[in-house]
């Protein structure tokens, strides 16, 4: 077996591709044949050592949290999932290992996949879906005819919140970065601002104002809130946390596996309300390439960089 793991938390550099053995199966978790994996920007700061706090010391480490696959085994007390599933799903965390063969997870985390979604599409979505889902409707409690607006709408998470929320019902607004309104429009968004938009030419017309850059100022977006309306961040600062402890309408999000939540945003892809673009696809043998050039140069296009066997 072979997947990118890391003996000590870095840069790009600590990457390597390397023989592993599956952690053992608890009585909750699954063991997944990974068919295609998605990278987030969150692997890279998770690598660094952002959030050792939650991850430990324990090294060496595996890569990678979105996966998309065939399940192989299943821990005693696991009913919904059976060997040959197809599913889609992202590994905790605490372990992580999602750019591999296989790939150990919580059975919370795993839903099944949509027969007609290839297992790239399925692979893109965790992450991101999970974050917009749970920001829109256990954040931001969404109605169907509401008013949203997107900050960083053409980003993975606000592309998915603007497909998620017209899917509901609602109208979307949003912003995005200048010379890219025509992609925007073309998801239905309108309107469509730049980053440095004015907040005041939106006053009170939004009854959720999601921003997935986290760097809107506060007080700009409450100038866009209808009453009762809701300010949710994807942010989870010590600032933003405490000010969600606050009275008031601002929320920061942190997507946890809740498998009704993965299911709806499964459900909604395969539907076909939600398609997330690929950028590139690359075998595990030359993923640790892609991925450092993905993280020190950026992607040459938008979506996102996708990994299969091979």
């Amino acid at each position: 077996m072979k997947r990118i793991q890391y003996h000590r938390y870095g840069g790009p550099e600590v990457m390597r591709l390397e023989d592993f053995e599956p952690r053992e199966l608890g009585a909750e978790d699954v063991l997944v044949r990974v068919r295609a994996a998605a990278a987030n920007p969150m692997d890279f700061g998770i690598r660094d050592g952002a959030m050792k706090m939650m991850t430990g010391r324990s090294f060496p480490r595996g890569m990678g949290y979105d996966f998309a696959g065939v399940v192989e085994a299943v821990g005693a007390d696991v009913t919904r999932l059976r060997v040959g599933d197809e599913v889609l799903g992202g590994a905790p965390i605490k372990w992580s290992g999602a750019f591999a063969d296989v790939v150990v997870a919580e059975h919370k985390g795993i839903v099944e996949k949509p027969a007609n979604l290839s297992f790239e599409a399925a692979a893109a979505l965790p992450t991101v879906g999970l974050t917009a889902y749970q920001a829109l409707f256990n954040k931001g409690k969404l109605q169907p005819g509401q008013a949203v607006f997107v900050h960083g709408s053409l980003g993975g998470v606000g592309r998915a919140g603007v497909q998620l929320a017209s899917a509901h019902g609602a109208r979307v607004a949003g912003s995005c970065r200048a010379g890219s309104a025509d992609e925007a429009r073309a998801l239905g968004i309108d309107p469509v601002v730049d980053f440095d938009f004015d907040a005041a030419a939106l006053a009170q017309r939004f009854d959720i104002v999601f921003d997935t850059v986290g760097k809107l100022p506060i007080k700009e977006a409450r100038k866009m809130l209808s009453p009762n309306g809701r300010i949710v961040s994807t942010s989870p600062s010590p600032a933003n946390i405490a000010r969600s402890a606050l009275p008031g309408p601002f929320h920061a999000v942190i997507a946890h596996a809740v498998t009704a939540d993965i299911e709806a945003v499964a459900r909604a892809a395969g539907d076909g309300h939600l398609e997330l673009p690929i950028a590139r696809t690359v075998p595990l043998s030359e993923a640790v390439a892609a991925l450092t050039d993905l993280e020190r140069n950026g992607s040459s296009k938008r979506g996102k960089l996708i990994i299969v066997p091979g």
